[in-house]
């Protein structure tokens, strides 16, 4: 199963870059640039991963983030992402970055667009990766301040094909940006939404109605609202789901008491991603096959979850067909 899950080529389509920042990158960095963590060690590091909730998460995600100042800190977390991407085959990416976590460190946005766009082109030519960037607001800071970043990012509209939001979701209801998510669909932004994780279902259809998110990332709590269930099916909005991250912030408290298997079959198009995997314990592939494991999703359905991470990307049809093409002939390969 696991020869079978890194085989098939698959896309990622939720992933926080900064949440790829592995502790040996982050000591290596911080020495580049002087900064002192609050560790020793990078064991010590990954023993204080260890969550009891999404805030207890954030709180050392944006510490870690700390070490992250000056362009070739955001290529070379980037490129480190992409080479464990391809090692899984990973053919396509679209990669959350949260700009506001460093500008409000005073890094220039110019730094970390400019990073991670060197990084983009790069994996594209050497690695094969098509990959795209969304620029995620941070919800607990105010609708001002997110407008202010969605206009620093306006020069640079060529390099991200959507906007998101994320951070800590309970108390920010995606109401509270509908203007700012206004704006950037008007300035030619697609828009995506995380939603239906810690919050309600009542975020999922905010998200929906009020910002024009073309996806919905996690909303595993969508099923607790069955008329919300039949409009997602009906309209086929995609779900990018992520199994270990679920676990890991206690959203299930293991992997065998996952929805995932529930999503498929109420018809969503459920993704499966990482998320945060150096925080949370794997990659894409890892979280395929945690939850083919726990959930004893045969090959037909791992196949399915792949076709449909390649069908919510943000890509040209005819990219699609070619991936799914791909896909179905490393399939075959293995029936």
């Amino acid at each position: 199963m696991e020869q079978f899950i890194n085989a098939i080529p698959k896309a990622e389509l939720h992933i926080h870059i900064e949440g790829s920042l592995e502790p040996e990158l982050m000591f290596a960095i911080a020495a580049r640039n002087g900064v002192e963590l609050p560790y020793r060690s990078v064991e010590e590091v990954r023993r204080a991963y260890e969550f009891t909730n999404l805030q207890s998460f954030l709180d050392i995600y944006y510490a870690g983030a700390r070490v992250l100042q000056r362009e070739d800190d955001f290529y070379d977390l980037a490129w480190a992402y992409f080479e464990r991407a391809r090692a899984q085959n990973v053919r396509h990416a679209e990669i959350f970055f949260d700009p506001q976590t460093h500008t409000g460190r005073g890094v220039p946005f110019s730094a970390v667009i400019n990073g991670l766009h060197r990084a983009v082109t790069d994996a594209r030519v050497r690695l094969g990766i098509s990959a795209r960037l969304i620029l995620c607001f941070l919800r607990h800071l105010s609708a001002d301040a997110v407008m202010v970043t969605l206009r620093e990012a306006l020069p640079y509209r060529e390099r991200i094909v959507a906007v998101g939001l994320d951070s800590s979701e309970v108390g920010h209801p995606p109401e509270k940006f509908a203007a700012v998510f206004d704006t950037a669909r008007q300035e030619g932004f697609l828009t995506v939404a995380h939603a239906g994780e810690e919050g309600p279902p009542e975020y999922i259809r905010q998200a929906l109605d009020l910002l024009g998110a073309a996806r919905i990332d996690h909303g595993v709590r969508c099923l607790e609202d069955p008329a919300l269930v039949a409009r997602l099916v009906a309209e086929e909005v995609p779900l990018t789901v992520c199994p270990l991250s679920n676990v890991k912030l206690r959203v299930f408290s293991n992997m065998a008491q996952h929805n995932l298997k529930q999503l498929l079959e109420a018809g969503l198009v459920v993704t499966v991603n990482s998320d945060d995997p150096a925080y949370f314990g794997g990659y894409v592939s890892e979280n395929y096959l945690a939850a083919a494991q726990a959930l004893h999703l045969d090959r037909a359905t791992l196949v399915r979850l792949a076709e449909n991470s390649f069908r919510a990307a943000f890509l040209p049809e005819d990219e699609k067909s070619v991936l799914l093409a791909e896909l179905a002939a490393v399939a075959d390969k293995f029936s």
